[in-house]
């Protein structure tokens, strides 16, 4: 091969922190990168919004331009490496970019969680390839795991946390013993928080990352509107504390789970009592964990930095090269090629049974917890622990309660029943009790 044929072209669209990344990590690995590639790694054209806009890295001029368009149709580049964000624009431009038979490299989780089906389809249909490593967990390689090391596994149970944001936030409140406001800010400040901080803290970035791991060891496409999702906006300190008291400390935990015989798919994200024993209850600030439960291999536990430009500029990287290697050898594989015993149903909410820590702020008067209990009891769930803690300034008190194993259907009809009276004020928190094994 000529010199020029040993060159794959690579247009970034997008150039923030993690374009960026990309950019200085392929340069300071090029000869490294070149060997395990085949071939280098070039990066020919990058699409920016502002041309005027300062940058840490330098790059030659003449690659740089505001239109993506004359990245896409330039017949040159063989991959697009879309690191834009969002999912209008990002849609039309790996859309394009695939039935053009180029491959995609992404870390774009919302893109494929709303799209991901729809663009995999396109890829089969014209001869294009989807990478997408760092849509997930940042550095850790639990997508290639998942798709390559552990193929030959039926996963019951997937968990872990996915969040490094909302990880981050709950350590520091633990730790420090500090309200949820202060350490917002401070992870406001270190640039840890999305520009939409619902994504972070209301769960739905996690929940994104949950569909893609969902379609990758199941097959199945699963809309975020059909999960239980919830964020860490009404964690409280007094939550840790009690959750100390019983043993645990708070995580909010991404599962996917396996359930029954037919082996319908629960998704969520929530919230979680974890032991403290375990090994995801030690996984602290910004890191990220996930626990596959193989049939084949057992637990395997991935554990790193989830965000940051370097792990998340690693993960495009690693796509990069294998995108390389596929595009020198020719191979297109069947992306939506199914799996044994891939899932095609949803669960229901009476076939979700766990224990659950459930803390009430109710009006501090004699009856309120033969009340609640009564309220439980009637929906046929067993209580296992009672606390309660006196405000003594507001004439309110907070009532814990643990349940023993129920269905999600029986809880939500019991919160219902309780809501519906005049004792419980206020939010309430609802935390599934994680078993680890």
């Amino acid at each position: 091969m000529s010199e020029e044929q040993q060159k794959i072209r690579i247009g970034l669209i997008g150039f923030g922190t993690v374009g960026q990344g990309v950019w200085k990590n392929i340069l300071r690995r090029r000869e490294e990168l070149t060997m395990e590639t085949g071939a280098e790694l070039e990066i020919a054209g990058i699409a920016v919004r502002d041309l005027n806009r300062q940058r840490d890295v330098d790059v030659p001029e003449g690659i740089i331009t505001d239109d993506p368009q004359r990245i896409l149709d330039d017949p040159t580049i063989s991959i697009i490496c879309e690191l834009a964000g969002g999912t209008s624009a990002a849609l039309e431009w790996s859309r394009k970019a695939l039935e053009a038979g180029k491959t995609v490299v992404t870390a774009n989780k919302a893109l494929l969680c709303d799209h991901g089906e729809e663009l995999l389809e396109a890829a089969e249909a014209h001869g294009g390839r989807l990478f997408f490593e760092a849509s997930v967990a940042g550095g850790i390689p639990v997508i290639k795991s998942l798709r390559e090391g552990l193929v030959a596994n039926r996963f019951n149970r997937i968990y872990g946390i996915l969040n490094g944001t909302s990880n981050y936030i709950l350590t520091r409140m633990e730790r420090e013993k500090l309200s949820f406001e202060p350490v917002l800010a401070a992870a406001r400040e270190l640039g840890y928080v999305e520009a939409d901080e619902s994504l972070d803290l209301d769960g739905w970035d996690a929940a994104h990352k949950t569909v893609i791991l969902a379609w990758l060891a199941h097959r199945m496409w699963v809309p975020s509107s059909e999960m239980l999702v919830e964020g860490i906006r009404r964690v409280t300190l007094d939550d840790m504390n009690f959750a100390q008291e019983l043993g645990y400390r708070i995580k909010l935990i991404a599962s996917i789970q396996r359930l029954g015989e037919a082996g319908r798919l629960a998704l969520a994200v929530r919230p979680t009592l974890v032991p403290l024993d375990s090994l995801m209850a030690d996984v602290s600030e910004a890191f990220n964990a996930v626990r596959l439960e193989g049939d084949v291999a057992g637990p395997t536990v991935l554990i790193g930095k989830g965000a940051g430009q370097d792990p998340t500029s690693s993960a495009v990287i690693a796509d990069l090269v294998d995108a390389g290697r596929a595009h020198l050898s020719g191979v297109h594989p069947r992306s939506r090629s199914a799996r044994t015993g891939d899932a095609t149903e949803l669960a229901a909410l009476e076939d979700i049974c766990q224990e659950y820590y459930i803390r009430l702020t109710v009006a501090d008067r004699s009856g309120v917890l033969a009340e609640v209990a009564g309220a439980f009891s009637q929906c046929g769930i067993s209580i296992a622990t009672v606390i309660q803690r006196d405000h003594d300034e507001d004439g309110t008190a907070s009532l814990v309660l643990a349940t023993h194993l129920c269905s999600e259907a029986s809880l939500q009809n019991a919160l219902a029943i309780i809501s519906a009276g005049e004792s419980v004020l206020g939010e309430y928190l609802v935390c599934p009790i994680l078993d680890p094994e």
